[in-house]
Formats: structure tokens, C-alpha cells, sequence
């Protein structure tokens, strides 16, 4: 890594440590929507509460949100490889309330990834998605994203002057589309695993880097509509850019709140021109649902699970495939126990396997436990040491190219924060 990215990195968990003048109590990232005050509402897309505004109560606020992992891989097999890599995200939001029914908020979210990723990939087996900047596909490797603008977003959140009830526009020249499941860097199952979800191109959360996003969310009672238009082609992780585009593309979700600790979201997505390398990919579809519930027990431990499904059309000369994950995170003061299981479809030339059916999906199966453990906190940030192990389960025509059904260990440190004030 740079001298420059770890002095950044340094810096991000210094501001979260500070204390700050004016602050609110301790505020830790929200964990479902019961978890909400009076002048706050759920924000599904970032798993996390945000202000609404009230009559004759202005407010300005300011967020800051970091997590980072610095990574210790070591692979099985073939294809196994032994890296040192940082996953990064970091977040800032401010914003203030315009009159008794107008909170506008500009939203910040970066990474420093491309300078903290080999130029592989993080070391993933099984992963796919994008190219280097040589124009090569990451294989077996998870790509960085874009760097160091990840997202920025400009939003209207009006509220409909009593309940929750409220109407949310956003624009964002990079920003995240209404279809997926909560981004795996967001939904708390996912905050805890320094590995992206297999399915990340198939059907799930590809569309949170998303470029000229222009979008709009409902809530009425307990469900959520959600519409988005933006520009279909997906930006280059190796680029540092922040291109506008014509929106030529849509998608839509639907949320419903079944209980303060369980619900669901659905969507659908068209998405135009989705791959700048290679013209003869018009279009493609992707579709998604997914479920996410809490549960606190009377002992002290907590646990929170999210089931998610996706599939996409016409990706990679495939008719159609499928993905599908399962996570936990069940955790008690420092002690953190989780896991993800990725079940999915790959096909040989997605992995580079020489088969008479090149493009003919098969079904294979990654893993993953961890544990991570709180060593130390101060303010609203904290550091975890971790360890992870996934055992891959792949079809006999995949194992001579992976030695078998490797294991991937890891261990790593753990650094982040949250920190709300009031202006």
C-alpha cells in the first residue's frame, strides 16, 4: 500500500476517535428500524437511521462512518494466492432541515481500495467481475471499487408532517440504483466479513456504484416504493473518475416492514449498454429479494440474519443465473461469531475452465465462518481482531482446476467507527 492511502486510512480513524464539541451520546450503527428515534427514519439503502424533519424542530447534523480490514489472505489449491489487502469504505453526511418539512442531506461515500488492492483483486476463489487496468478480468478475485469517489448523493427527504410517513428524491452522479438487496457494505451481516458476497454480479448489490442516478422513495405506513433511472454502463474500478451519462436505464423495489425486526425487499432491474467493453451486450435484466431480521435475547447476545436471492439475464452468454447467500452475525459485548453461505452459478468460461459447454452454468458452493473479537474502543470507534475460514464445494468438472475444494484462511484486524453531531 502508499505511504498516502495508510496516512488517509490513519486519519479516517482519528476523526472518529475525536471527541467531539456539541455531540450527541454515543451513537453506534443502527442495527434495524426499531432501533429509530422520533426524528429519524429507516433508510433501507443504507441500513442505517437518518433525520426527518419536524415542525419547529430544525436540525443540522453531521456523520461520520469508517470500516476498514487489513487482510491477511491464504489460499488452497492451484489457484491459491497469499496477499496482504485492505477492503476500505469510509462515509460523510451533512445535512440540515429546510422549514417543518425538508431535511436536504449531501451524502459522501469513498474508498482508497485501487491503492489498497494488488492489481489482481482481493483474493476471492470464485469471484469474478470487471477488469484490471490492463483490460484483464479479475479471476477468482474481487475488484476494488471506485476509488476514491465511491458515491455522492444529494437528497430531499420530505416528511408528511406527522408519523414517518415521507417522500425521498436523490440524485447522485455516483451513486446507488433501487434494485438489490441493502449493499453488503451496509447491511450489518455483511459489515462484519472483509469478503464481498459471490453473488455480487449476479443479481445483487453490483448496482451501489451506479453512475448519474436520478431516484425517488415512498413510504406509506409500513411498505416502501422505490424508482431509480441512470446510466446502464458500469464504472471502470480502476479509473479515477466521476463520469455523468444519459440515463438509459431503471429499476424498481418494494419493501415491506412486517414487524420492527423483519422485513423484506424485491426488485427488478433493465439495465442498458452494462459493459463499455463489449458492444454486443444491448441490455440485461437483474432481479433480486431478500429478507432481514433481529432478534435480542434476555443473556445479552443479539443475532441478525439476512437471506438474499438474485439473478440476472444475458450476463457472460448465459440465458440466466442465479445466486443466493445466507449470513449471520451473532454477537455479545466483544465477542463477534458470523458466516455467509454463497450458493451459486458459474460457468467454465466465467473461470477460465476448458469444457465442451463453455457457457453451460453450474452450481458451486463457498463457506464461511468467522469470529472476530473486540480488543479495544474509545468514542464511537473500535478495533477487532478477526479470523475467517471458507471451504469451497465445487462439481467434478471444476476441481482439477482448483486442486479439489480448497480452503481460504484468513486473519485480519478490524477498524471502525460512527460518529453523529448536532450543528
Amino acid at each position: 500500500m502508499s505511504r498516502s492511502a495508510w496516512v488517509v486510512l490513519i486519519a479516517i480513524g482519528l476523526s472518529l476517535s475525536t471527541p467531539a464539541l456539541n455531540a450527541q451520546e454515543e451513537h453506534h450503527h443502527s442495527m434495524g428500524p426499531s432501533e429509530c428515534g422520533e426524528m429519524e427514519v429507516w433508510d433501507y439503502s443504507m441500513a442505517m437511521c437518518t433525520p426527518l424533519a419536524m415542525k419547529d424542530m430544525p436540525m443540522k447534523m453531521l456523520m461520520l462512518h469508517g470500516n476498514s480490514f487489513f487482510t491477511q489472505t491464504v489460499q488452497e489449491g492451484a489457484r491459491g494466492r497469499n496477499a496482504f489487502t485492505v477492503p476500505n469504505m469510509f462515509m460523510a453526511d451533512i445535512g440540515s432541515s429546510f422549514g417543518d418539512h425538508h431535511y436536504i442531506s449531501l451524502d459522501f461515500m469513498g474508498t482508497l481500495e485501487r491503492w489498497t488492492y494488488p492489481n489482481g483483486g482481493y483474493p476471492e476463489l470464485l469471484q469474478i467481475g470487471e477488469e484490471n487496468g490492463d483490460h484483464i478480468p479479475y479471476l477468482d478475485a474481487q475488484h476494488p471499487h471506485s476509488s476514491p469517489i465511491m458515491g455522492l448523493t444529494l437528497s430531499d427527504t420530505i416528511s408528511f408532517g406527522s408519523g414517518k410517513d415521507h417522500v425521498k428524491l436523490f440524485f447522485a452522479p455516483r451513486g446507488e440504483t433501487t434494485d438489490g438487496p441493502i449493499a453488503f457494505m451496509h447491511r450489518p451481516t455483511g459489515m462484519v466479513n472483509p469478503d464481498a458476497p459471490l453473488g455480487h454480479h449476479i443479481g445483487q448489490d453490483v448496482g451501489h456504484i451506479t453512475s448519474t442516478v436520478l431516484g425517488a422513495s415512498l413510504r406509506l405506513s409500513d411498505t416502501t416504493f422505490e424508482m431509480s433511472t441512470f446510466n446502464g454502463t458500469e464504472p471502470e474500478p480502476t479509473k479515477v473518475d466521476l463520469p455523468i451519462g444519459n440515463p438509459n436505464s431503471y429499476a424498481a423495489r418494494l419493501i415491506e416492514q412486517f414487524t420492527p425486526s423483519f422485513y423484506a425487499m424485491t426488485s427488478a432491474a433493465y439495465i442498458k449498454n452494462p459493459d463499455a467493453h463489449n458492444p454486443d451486450l444491448d441490455h440485461l435484466w437483474r432481479y433480486s429479494a431478500s429478507l432481514y431480521n433481529d432478534h435480542s435475547y434476555e443473556n445479552g447476545w443479539a443475532i441478525h440474519n439476512a437471506f438474499i436471492w438474485g439473478l440476472i439475464n444475458y450476463y457472460d452468454n448465459t440465458s440466466a443465473l442465479n445466486s443466493f447467500s445466507e449470513e449471520f452475525w451473532l454477537h455479545k459485548n466483544g465477542a463477534n461469531i458470523w458466516s455467509r453461505i454463497d450458493v451459486l452459478q458459474r460457468t467454465p468460461a466465467e473461470l477460465v475452465i476448458t469444457s465442451s459447454s463453455p457457457n453451460d452454468p453450474k452450481w458451486v458452493t463457498a463457506v464461511t465462518f468467522g469470529y472476530t473479537h473486540k480488543i479495544a474502543a474509545w468514542e464511537s470507534a473500535e478495533v477487532g481482531l478477526g479470523t475467517s475460514v471458507t471451504k469451497d464445494f465445487l462439481p467434478n468438472d471444476y476441481q482439477s482446476a482448483y486442486s479439489g475444494n480448497p480452503l481460504t484462511g484468513k486473519i485480519f484486524l478490524r477498524v471502525s467507527g460512527m460518529k453523529m453531531w448536532e450543528l
